[in-house]
């Protein structure tokens, strides 16, 4: 497969939750793709519905799903076709994995580390649990885990040994894309530089395809190729990495952008006034109208149809 190959494509992807005062719209007609060997960021602030949308791509559902639909290929199939069962059996941990917020709320207390990342392959290939240890054991070199580790448990490592586990964990079946759900939020500025060095190295030896879900704008660029915008359920703009972390276009990218402290120069971080609309009952014209810097009488009125502005954003101000 060449690198311009598209390896998924979501597609008018929904994910409503019923709740006791109606229906939250967590995730709303999302598009966006990701070619192989590459990283695509999906950026926005907590509540925009990214946690949601992973739980969508890898289908790890709540009982209280009113609405789940659309259209998410994977190297040519589209896997929403497939019943509970088959996905279980032939796309979740085989060829699509997750990493999630908190490593220790993935890992289990009472079981060492080394049996955790070994059952994916025991379950998924077969193989016996000295082959799939053996296995563990080549994905601890990949993530820097000493090997003395696998006789460890959760509790006894550090945030970012756990976090390391957990990224072995999501390699071990060899899959082809990893959704990472904020891999480092709850840790140190030190040990998240080390943790996306790591996953540099992995995209670069292993040609793992990732999905990253962060508001951390500064180590997102780390490890993006591309770059989708999310807010109130939906994506904004969708573009490549260089172009968007040099000019992004939609006004709440831009805000974004500018919440981020400089290295350089004298400009204090900007903020973004006002909250996110409620996904109980979103706003019928721009979800981002009412905060809006550069809103005019079209945005309240009409929802913006995306336009191909050197890039994919959904807004009036480029159609």
């Amino acid at each position: 497969m060449s690198s311009n190959d598209k390896l998924l494509v979501a597609e008018d992807l929904k994910l409503y939750f019923r709740a006791t005062q109606g229906v939250v719209r967590a995730v709303d007609s999302v598009n966006f793709e990701l070619r192989s060997d590459e990283a695509v960021a999906i950026l926005g602030e907590s509540g925009c519905g990214k946690t949601s949308l992973a739980k969508a791509l890898l289908r790890l559902l709540p009982r209280n799903v009113d609405t789940y639909s659309g259209r998410v290929y994977l190297d040519g199939q589209d896997v929403m076709k497939l019943d509970d069962d088959q996905f279980r059996e032939q796309v979740r941990w085989l060829r699509m994995s997750m990493v999630p917020q908190a490593a220790m709320n993935s890992l289990n207390p009472v079981l060492k580390v080394g049996d955790q990342v070994a059952e994916p392959s025991m379950i998924h290939f077969g193989v016996s649990k000295q082959q799939a240890l053996e296995q563990a054991e080549k994905m601890f070199r990949h993530v820097g885990v000493p090997l003395d580790f696998l006789d460890r448990y959760a509790f006894e490592l550090s945030g970012g040994m756990r976090q390391r586990v957990a990224i072995a964990m999501s390699l071990v079946t060899a899959p082809d894309v990893i959704v990472l759900d904020e891999p480092t939020s709850a840790l140190d500025v030190l040990t998240q530089a080390n943790i996306f060095n790591v996953l540099k190295q992995i995209k670069s030896e292993l040609g793992v395809s990732f999905i990253l879900i962060t508001h951390d704008i500064a180590t997102s660029s780390e490890l993006a190729n591309s770059v989708a915008v999310m807010y109130a359920g939906q994506i904004v703009e969708v573009s490549d990495a260089v172009r968007f972390f040099d000019a992004p276009l939609h006004p709440y990218s831009q805000k974004l952008m500018a919440s981020v402290p400089r290295l350089r120069g004298d400009q204090e971080p900007d903020f973004i006034t006002g909250q996110p609309p409620s996904l109980l009952s979103p706003p019928s014209g721009c979800r981002f109208a009412e905060r809006c810097f550069r809103r005019f009488e079209r945005c309240s009125e009409e929802p913006p149809t995306v336009a191909q502005y050197n890039r994919l954003v959904k807004c009036w101000l480029y159609t």
